[in-house]
């Protein structure tokens, strides 16, 4: 599939009622509204396309960055291509796929997270964090020591980041205590002292998870599958 074509489908996807809602979500006005059910169609039509996916996250369109991460080849773009990528974004939709469907499947995954989730920015940052949440729960990425670091980062520095930074750090705390059994009880005694981390969602009905119960409900569902 062309740049072209790709484009022109996704702009005959859009619907008017789902440009709505994404503004809502605070996407902005470079928008088709296609559907992800649509999204995940031409995903799978298109299939991995490294060219293509560059074409498209560069048009700014909420769309069409959203298909870029999801056909994306990570191997194939350099460190420097992934800072570039994850300062194009102010939507947290998008910065979630690239974080997962890109960043985090890269071989620089470890090394831009750590740079990433240092930074002022709330995108890079909610970029960042997302990608310590995958790497968390795909296993063996991290000593005990480095996880210990995020966990002391996490509480010093939680509510003073920037709104959808906090609720990406948030993520990272649910994932080092609700994947790493043995990091369990230290994740929920820091989310027990950090306490209840507010982001403002906009006009939408999310809301962020309360860490210490949502870990223990991980386990406790984990348990009584086990038995």
């Amino acid at each position: 599939m062309t740049f072209e074509e790709a484009v022109a489908q996704l702009e005959a996807l859009g619907t008017e009622q789902n440009r709505k809602i994404y503004k809502r979500h605070g996407c902005g006005e470079n928008v088709y509204g296609v559907s992800f059910a649509d999204l995940n169609k031409l995903k799978k039509k298109i299939k991995k396309n490294g060219d293509l996916s560059r074409k498209l996250w560069m048009t700014g369109n909420v769309d069409a960055m959203t298909l870029a991460a999801m056909i994306g080849d990570p191997a194939s773009l350099s460190s420097d291509e992934l800072d570039a990528w994850v300062r194009m974004s102010s939507y947290y939709v998008v910065v979630g796929q690239f974080a997962s469907d890109i960043a985090a499947k890269s071989p620089y995954a470890k090394e831009r997270a750590a740079v990433w989730i240092q930074s002022d920015d709330e995108w890079v940052g909610t970029a960042g964090w997302g990608v310590v949440v995958d790497l968390v729960m795909a296993g063996g990425v991290y000593s005990d020591a480095e996880l210990n670091a995020l966990l002391e980062t996490i509480e010093a520095n939680i509510h003073a980041a920037p709104n959808r930074t906090r609720y990406s750090m948030n993520n990272a705390l649910i994932a080092i205590g609700g994947t790493i059994e043995a990091f369990a009880e230290t994740a929920t005694a820091t989310a027990k002292r950090i306490g209840k981390v507010t982001v403002d969602h906009g006009e939408t009905g999310c809301k962020t998870p309360d860490a210490a119960p949502y870990i223990a409900k991980i386990w406790d569902r984990k348990t009584k599958k086990r038995a």
